[in-house]
């Protein structure tokens, strides 16, 4: 899992990055609120760990911040040393998804990890994404867009599919190869030429290109930014 730790504390992120990376995960960290929103809402990630008491922005600020404000929905951790069924609660209401107290095992932190992941990509694998007048049925593979269907290969459904998961959200590179190809190294042209291929056929289908591209980071979904000539 690719997993991000927000924790002011050296001393409890540092044990927290060493056991996870040892184990396999890869793993970023930020050690104030204001950091770890921007890295939460501009990388990727399959799970957040949360400390409360952050300098810059407290976690039930971030957490509500990355729910209501960024529509993300990675799996949320939250780590405090407060224990009080109302501290639980008011961290449930702001959109965490586990809870746990300080001190903690590392070993029940990865485990809790894992079973928030698996019940999350359980939900996202079923769950049709929609954005804009575009939607993508992953039981079916059936893409609409304008009330149009839009036929693709294979790759190009796995780059659209992603990009939907966080529309507006600038996806690198590397990202989209590894989710196309997964551990297969691609030219940039073999992407290039598949980036073709599905935004010619988006706007065949609707009459304008929903992709961006970043130059020198990537591409993003975004609202009517092409209208062809």
């Amino acid at each position: 899992m690719h997993i991000l730790i927000i924790e002011d504390d050296l001393a409890i992120a540092a044990n927290l990055y060493d056991f996870l990376e040892s184990r396999g995960h890869t793993v970023d960290a930020a050690v104030n609120g204001v950091a770890g929103l921007h890295l939460a809402v501009t990388q990727r990630f399959d799970a957040i760990l949360l400390d409360l008491g952050l300098p810059g922005m407290n976690g039930m600020t971030l957490c509500r911040k990355l729910r209501q404000e960024s529509q993300i929905d990675t799996p949320i951790l939250m780590l405090t040393a407060r224990d009080t069924l109302e501290d639980k609660l008011a961290g449930f209401e702001q959109g965490a998804d586990d809870y746990l107290i300080k001190p903690f095992a590392l070993k029940e932190v990865e485990a809790r990890l894992l079973a928030l992941h698996k019940r999350h990509a359980g939900k996202v694998a079923n769950r049709t994404l929609e954005f804009d007048k575009l939607s993508f049925d992953p039981k079916t593979l059936s893409i609409r867009f304008e009330n149009q269907n839009v036929k693709l290969p294979p790759k190009c459904i796995r780059l659209l599919a992603l990009m939907m998961s966080e529309p507006g959200r600038v996806f690198s590179r590397e990202e989209l190869e590894m989710e196309a190809w997964e551990d297969v190294q691609e030219t940039s042209d073999t992407l290039r030429s598949h980036m073709h291929i599905l935004r010619r056929a988006l706007t065949k289908a609707g009459g304008y290109d929903p992709i961006e591209t970043v130059h020198g980071l990537g591409y993003c979904l975004t609202s009517r930014v092409q209208i062809p000539e």
